[in-house]
């Protein structure tokens, strides 16, 4: 027919263009791995730094863990079969740094004599005693030197042959950068010149510094005394590697190393004042028990720890609940600004309430003595019952607010029809408190209490910022006090309060001993609740 089209030939069609449907992602791919590439590498840059300065410092344990760590974080990050743990290792990796590392090293520092006069290698005590059992060298050459500060290092700088070198008491002299004006230095790179008024309050520890010349002790050390002119010295003393003693020039007294006292100790008795870490064994927790001078303190603070702790959860749930009670009443007006108000205490930062307090309770010029009791010189924190009740006092200003919420929080979730039903077969108030409202609230919030008895049975700030642990025991020889708790104890023990030698070795046993007993409490408790859950 005409017109009609009848070939069974099949029309021609244009070619058809393919375009890469994965453009746009392929591009966000890109970029996305562009962001983790750099990511990746300042994790890596920070992770190098560490490996080079445990390097430096020869602590292998470090240098192992961390190489390792940045090893896995390669691998999780840059394989496509590692999802679930590209989410997991940032935790892991905190929790393996700032709890599995510092409670193994606090294990192993429990177990050693590291202290004062135990700070060191034994390598380190020998250089140390060499290097300080220097005279000057008569007729040696003089330097024009300058005190210098490295961090918390002091060192000197001297001027030789118009060379500049630096260095302190472990590092030895070294060529550096700096500026010299009329033969005095006035600018060395890489550290702080002290200045002329500082020098007044540090010229004991400027005196006995002694900054080695090289790396071998016997070629002398630079020392001063004036703070202005370097002289050499050289020590008095030579290491012998048969005795593995240190033995004096000039009396010919051998002092031999002793391995479980890690001393230098002579015949008589004498002992040099440097010695070195040790294993003690399990001397340093016999001695939280055995010896005097820490037993007895250790008692009775252990006995004030619990009471505080107890009194501490008991004083703030019973007034917190008390208020979520009415609060929690439909009748009560004004709910939503009292229970703002309520919560002012604890947006407050705790260790700046127990400070502020710490002055409002002073009894000479503080505003509750002079303002509240109209003069009053009341002891508030020299008295040691008193102490005590200001220090529980001020824990529930803190710590009511916490209560209130986990209360109010649990109260309702409660249903009120167990209420209803006990009001109609006319329970009373109480009765409906005692026997539905208190169990199942208890139920609910026993575990935070659990949680709120171990923080406060560690509850340092308040202490220390309140008390400092005083007023303090007439009879104690260590700096502990009546409102002292067991981690405040331990820091007085370690001596980072300045008030006592430093015994890392004893602090890190008895922060074992409080990680044990807070570990078994909390482990009983939970125990416990689960029973009494059971049972409701």
């Amino acid at each position: 027919m005409a017109g009609k089209h009848t070939s069974a030939e099949p029309s021609a069609k244009a070619p058809r263009v393919e375009r890469k449907a994965t453009t746009p992602h392929a591009r966000s791919w890109s970029a996305g791995f562009f962001v983790k590439l750099v990511l990746m590498a300042v994790v890596n840059a920070l992770g190098i730094y560490v490996l080079i300065s445990a390097a430096t410092a020869s602590q292998w344990g470090i240098f192992a863990a961390m190489l390792a760590l940045i090893l896995a974080a390669d691998y999780v990050y840059f394989s496509k079969r590692t999802l679930a743990l590209k989410y997991l290792i940032p935790g892991l990796a905190f929790l393996l740094v700032f709890q599995i590392f510092v409670i193994a090293y606090t294990g192993y520092v429990a177990f050693t004599n590291y202290g004062d006069r135990h700070m060191l290698t034994k390598e380190g005590a020998t250089d140390a005693l060499l290097l300080r059992s220097v005279e000057r060298v008569p007729d040696s050459p003089q330097y024009p030197l300058v005190v210098v500060e490295s961090g918390d290092d002091l060192g000197f700088a001297i001027l030789d042959n118009g060379v500049i070198r630096a260095g302190t008491e472990t590092q030895p002299l070294e060529e550096v950068d700096g500026v010299v004006v009329d033969n005095k230095i006035t600018e060395v790179s890489g550290y702080d010149i002290v200045n002329l008024s500082e020098l007044g309050t540090r010229q004991n520890e400027v005196t006995e510094l002694k900054v080695p010349l090289t790396d071998d002790t016997e070629d002398g050390a630079i020392g001063t005394q004036t703070g202005g002119t370097g002289f050499v010295f050289q020590t008095a003393m030579h290491y012998d590697e048969d005795l593995d003693a240190l033995v004096s020039d000039k009396t010919g007294k051998v002092y031999v190393a002793n391995g479980d006292t890690g001393f230098f100790e002579a015949d008589d008795g004498e002992t040099l004042t440097t010695g070195w870490r040790v294993n003690v064994g399990f001397d340093n927790f016999s001695k939280a028990f055995t010896d005097q001078r820490y037993s007895q303190p250790f008692v009775k603070v252990l006995l004030w720890t619990f009471a505080f702790a107890f009194l501490s959860v008991a004083t703030t749930f019973l007034l917190g609940m008390f208020l979520a009670l009415i609060m929690n009443d439909e009748r009560m007006r004004g709910r939503k600004v009292y229970r703002t108000f309520m919560l002012l205490p604890y947006a407050f930062p705790a260790f700046m309430t127990a400070f502020l307090f710490a002055g409002m309770m002073n009894p000479k010029y503080g505003f509750i003595n002079q303002v509240l009791l109209g003069g009053a010189n009341v002891p508030w924190l020299t008295d040691p019952w008193l102490a005590k009740f200001s220090v529980i006092f001020v824990n529930l200003w803190m710590g009511f607010p916490y209560m209130f919420l986990i209360c109010t929080g649990a109260l309702q979730s409660i249903s009120s029809d167990l209420n209803e039903a006990a009001e109609i077969d006319g329970a009373s108030g109480f009765q409906v408190w005692r026997y539905i409202t208190m169990p199942q609230l208890l139920t609910q919030v026993t575990p935070l209490l659990i949680a709120s008895f171990a923080f406060n049975f560690n509850n340092f700030n308040l202490i220390y910022m309140l008390t400092r642990g005083g007023p303090r025991f007439s009879d104690a020889s260590v700096p502990v006090g009546d409102t002292d708790i067991l981690i405040s104890m331990v820091y007085q023990i370690s001596g980072l309060s300045g008030q006592a030698a430093k015994n890392y070795g004893l602090a890190s046993a008895m922060s074992i001993l409080i990680f044990l007993i807070v570990g078994a409490i909390s482990m009983y408790s939970f125990r416990k609740s689960k029973a009494m859950e059971g049972a409701q």
